[in-house]
């Protein structure tokens, strides 16, 4: 069977590499570390790429359809995979619209609620130093790298502490969380927060304010607020172009509305400024950690549900604001005790909407740093 001519139709794919313009068509992934579990099919002109094609699909898990085939406890686990730096901040939405369709939402214990959000925004700075890790592979900076996995290894091992495991959690259940928090460990996440917020200083200092740094992020990848809005982006990606919208502030859940803090946002637009929203994030996560610490008082954690639970007919929505953006699930109950439909919607699929355009006029050794500012996760989004 002639293979080239049934694939003759996919982009990038048999083609001539050379155009008779002289243009080149190269394949950036799917195994490249600047890529993840997907390809973009480049076209350049010497260094400089004149179009980006994202080619996706090389990691689909189908948990859409799982959900399907599970039952409302059965699909916590599943759910969190396509997105493990950020598990909490995947699986908190999914539980949300479950609540709801359970009449709980109302219900959920006060102390479980701040449980919730402690290891929302431990996970938020999960992501975040990892973010900053991977950052660094990708513009040779080796001490960004090992700074950004250890820092991020303090959390985890916080993180276990308080859930019995280091990265995907299954802590968060309809009704509250699986159990109280241990003897110490507020005293412990304190601790580790007061030391993250002195490294978030040399992270600054040595990352922000490197001339090497810079020259490798400011005024590459722009993207402009207008476009930000036109193309629907979220999280850091968006605000990183200057629109201070967090869902945390917008449409508050859980008990956010009784913390203060703020919503970082730069209006430059390139890669500098999302790297810089990260940064304050991580600051803005130790405040709202040390005020629910402060606010936390002893009491139950969940609601007891016995026996399979059974989502009422009918349909529940549910967003968050996640490490990457806003995640959201839209779950149709039939009075089975599996769901009928679940979508997912992550931050993920909207960001990966503008790489084709913020690729276009940039130099081939910028790809990796402007792909990875963009947070998209290959995996969050083949879903």
């Amino acid at each position: 069977m002639n293979t080239s001519t049934n694939l003759q139709g996919l982009p990038g794919v048999f083609e001539e590499e050379v155009s008779p313009e002289g243009k080149l068509r190269v394949s950036f992934g799917p195994q490249h570390p600047g890529s993840g579990h997907m390809r973009i099919i480049l076209t350049i002109n010497g260094d400089i790429v004149e179009d980006a094609i994202p080619d996706v699909g090389y990691v689909h898990r189908g948990v859409e359809k799982m959900c399907e085939y599970k039952t409302y406890i059965q699909n916590i686990p599943h759910i969190e995979r396509p997105a493990i730096h950020d598990s909490a901040g995947t699986t908190l939405p999914y539980i949300l619209a479950t609540e709801k369709l359970l009449d709980l939402s109302e219900k959920v214990p006060e102390r479980a609620q701040y449980i919730r959000m402690l290891l929302a925004e431990m996970n938020r700075m999960i992501n975040h130093f990892y973010f900053l890790g991977i950052l660094g592979i990708f513009m040779g900076h080796s001490t960004v790298t090992t700074w950004g996995m250890g820092d991020r290894e303090l959390l985890i091992e916080t993180a276990a502490m308080m859930t019995g495991a280091r990265v995907t959690f299954s802590f968060i259940v309809p009704g509250g969380v699986r159990t109280d928090t241990p003897h110490g460990f507020e005293e412990r996440l304190l601790k580790s927060c007061d030391y993250l917020e002195s490294r978030v200083k040399t992270y600054k200092d040595y990352l922000l304010e490197n001339p090497f740094a810079r020259m490798r992020m400011e005024n590459v990848g722009i993207i402009k607020k207008e476009d930000a809005i036109a193309f629907g982006l979220a999280g850091p990606t968006l605000r990183g172009s200057g629109v201070k919208s967090d869902v945390r502030k917008d449409e508050p859940y859980l008990l956010y509305d009784t913390v203060e803090f703020d919503v970082p946002s730069y209006p430059e637009g390139d890669a500098m400024a999302r790297t810089k929203v990260h940064i304050e994030e991580i600051q803005q996560s130790i405040a709202i950690i040390r005020q629910v610490v402060g606010k936390m008082k002893p009491g139950p954690v969940k609601i007891p549900l016995r026996g399979q639970i059974r989502g009422k007919i009918g349909d529940a929505y549910a967003r968050v604001e996640g490490a990457r953006g806003m995640n959201s699930y839209y779950i149709i109950s039939d009075g089975q005790v599996y769901p009928y439909r679940v979508r997912v919607n992550t931050a993920d699929s909207r960001n990966l909407a503008i790489m084709r355009r913020v690729l276009q006029g940039v130099r081939v050794a910028d790809v990796p740093v402007v792909h990875w500012s963009l947070d998209y996760w290959p995996v969050a989004a083949d879903r």
